[in-house]
């Protein structure tokens, strides 16, 4: 690396920070997108930036949002217009994929049966389903060769639909002249029946042919198949008629193949034969984040959506992407008809009968430090800010303890909360507090006033 390329390698934490603080984004969203960012080389007028691997289907979405910003500070730190470029590892050879040739797939999506929306660059990855989405991907970029059959299995509207459809629009952009299929139980199951209804050999020829000629073939929520007799013996058929021929199966269930109490064990034996993985309940940052991507079509509109409303939604909606995807849509609509920009109490108001002011809310981090905030009469950002100062230090580690106390995170994550690099920091702060309650009774009462101001009941 040149000396050039060891400046501007320095120079790029300040960047990304510029970039940051240009777009007025979340701490959130800039650990999602912009942390991971690196500066890899220059090259002419171009500056090229390295995403991880596993952001490598959203860098249409990074290129949408953040391309023209890095353009501007690179441009102003450096003192010269480059272009910017963003390219994974395993591209360095390459031209960046911004650069690459749109080809239009439509009729192949449509045969196939997807919906646009579900694609890879739009599926937010979070500690939930990290390894689904990394599984996912590795079946795409090589079907019928990794993890077959990849079975995916979790909770109703936690994405499972949406990697199963990404899964099949990469194979297509990728693989046109493979012939993918997506079909959800039900269908599979009315398919068969008819077949069998029907009373024709040839009706039943031509199912087997659509299904059993395919080079990949995606199964929704196999397990309304299960007792269907006729329709599990069908589906075995096609399912070793491909596997045999070293076709890819992608199958997804709300439970994992043992968990299945009525599943035939011959089932049961082919579908561990490749790899399972789970997706579980998002987290509050994964929620956060997948609300953030929804909000970046409104951000120039009356329905721009502020920190405090993703903060309210992302806080009380948690059972499923589903319920959270269709309260941050209800409080679009409200804005919309009701031609009023979005705030907290109109997201309130939206929402009256999804949340509920009285029921219990989920602890979270952001809800403690900012009922510790407003105890002390400072700002929330100062606490999770680099001063020392007396007045900070103290809400700091109550934020600390508070944090142990009612909630499941781990030191780690709480370090990550409040930016500090050593978890070591939070279990002297979380000391210093304890200690401080066993011997001074009226702290211990300030604690409890303010653990009743965060949990109410």
């Amino acid at each position: 690396m040149s000396q050039q390329e060891q400046d501007y390698s320095a120079l790029f934490e300040e960047i990304k920070q510029k970039v940051a603080d240009e777009l007025q984004i979340s701490m959130i969203a800039y650990r999602t997108w912009i942390e991971p960012m690196s500066f890899y080389k220059v090259e002419g007028d171009v500056f090229y930036i390295e995403i991880p691997s596993d952001k490598a289907q959203l860098i249409n979405y990074l290129i949408k949002n953040y391309k023209d910003y890095f353009h501007v500070c690179v441009s102003e730190a450096t003192n010269h217009d480059y272009d910017i470029r963003f390219i994974t590892r395993k591209e360095e050879d390459e031209s960046s994929l911004s650069s690459s040739v749109s080809v239009d797939h439509s009729e192949l999506y449509k045969q196939a049966n997807l919906v646009s929306k579900y694609t890879f660059e739009n599926f937010v990855v979070g500690s939930n389903n990290s390894f689904a989405h990394s599984a996912s991907l590795a079946v795409a970029e090589n079907p019928g060769e990794d993890f077959n059959p990849l079975f995916i299995y979790g909770g109703s509207g936690l994405g499972k639909t949406h990697l199963m459809h990404s899964i099949a629009h990469y194979i297509i952009d990728h693989n046109p002249e493979k012939k993918v299929l997506y079909v959800n139980s039900e269908t599979f199951t009315n398919e068969v029946i008819e077949g069998i209804r029907s009373g024709s050999s040839a009706a039943l020829n031509r199912l087997r042919d659509k299904y059993r000629t395919v080079d990949v073939l995606l199964i929704d929520d196999i397990q309304f198949i299960i007792g269907k007799e006729a329709t599990q013996e069908e589906f075995f058929h096609t399912f070793n008629v491909l596997h045999d021929n070293g076709k890819a199966i992608i199958i997804s269930s709300d439970k994992p193949p043992k968990q299945m109490e009525t599943l035939d064990e011959r089932f049961s034996s082919r579908f561990s034969q490749g790899l399972q993985a789970d997706i579980q309940p998002p987290s509050y940052e994964t929620r956060a984040a997948i609300l953030l991507m929804l909000s970046e079509p409104y951000k120039n509109t009356i329905c721009a959506v502020p920190q405090e409303v993703i903060d309210y939604i992302a806080t009380n909606v948690n059972s499923n992407i589903r319920e959270l995807e269709g309260a941050f849509n209800k409080v679009i609509y409200y804005s919309k008809i009701n031609k009023k920009a979005v705030t907290l109490e109109m997201a309130e108001e939206a929402l009256k009968d999804i949340i509920y002011p009285n029921a219990p809310k989920m602890v979270t981090p952001q809800i403690i430090i900012q009922v510790v905030a407003d105890h002390f009469g400072i700002k929330a950002e100062d606490i999770t800010s680099k001063k020392r100062t007396s007045e900070i230090v103290v809400p700091r580690q109550v934020v600390m303890y508070l944090c142990r106390e009612l909630t499941d995170n781990s030191l780690k994550n709480i370090a990550k909360v409040l930016d500090k690099k050593d978890h070591s920091t939070i279990i002297n702060g979380i000391t210093k507090i304890q200690d401080e309650i066993n011997n001074d009774s009226n702290f211990a009462n300030q604690i409890d006033i303010i653990k009743k101001k965060i949990t109410p009941s």
